[in-house]
């Protein structure tokens, strides 16, 4: 499927992730069977939670770009603050450790979280044994404790 997409993180439908009190919303931009070379999504964080895990990736590069809210980005070298306006880019290595949270008690955190779309891909839980592996057909294997 090779055509122009256009979407507004207001109007587009998502799907919740997370665990337990931890819950995101994930709104793709470009359809799961449309990703080819890059990824782009809408994330909204609610107050206190976070996305995602701390992770790093083997194959594929990440830029955050914040369109309200505020975040905090647990790094290899520390925490992060950012801002409406703020992008940050995370290289695939284990010096582009990161997971984002929103410290706000009141505003959601929306962002845009886009990447770069090799596969395979290995995603490492940083600080554990863990993580998983993305296959070329897109299916998603974990491993580790």
């Amino acid at each position: 499927m090779k055509e122009i997409i256009v979407k507004n993180y207001k109007e587009t439908k998502g799907a919740q992730q997370g665990e337990g009190k931890n819950k995101f919303t994930v709104k793709p931009v470009i359809p799961a069977e449309a990703v080819n070379k890059c990824s782009a999504n809408f994330v909204e964080v609610e107050p206190g939670n976070t996305a995602y895990g701390y992770h790093w990736h083997e194959a594929n590069e990440e830029v955050f770009y914040i369109i309200s809210g505020e975040a905090s980005v647990k790094t290899e070298n520390g925490e992060i603050r950012l801002k409406q306006g703020d992008a940050i880019f995370f290289p695939a290595d284990v010096k582009g450790s990161h997971v984002i949270s929103n410290p706000s008690e009141t505003e959601k955190l929306v962002y845009l979280d886009f990447g770069t779309a090799n596969r395979p891909d290995i995603v490492h839980f940083t600080g554990t044994q863990s993580g998983m592996a993305i296959s070329e057909d897109g299916k998603i294997y974990m491993f580790g404790k």
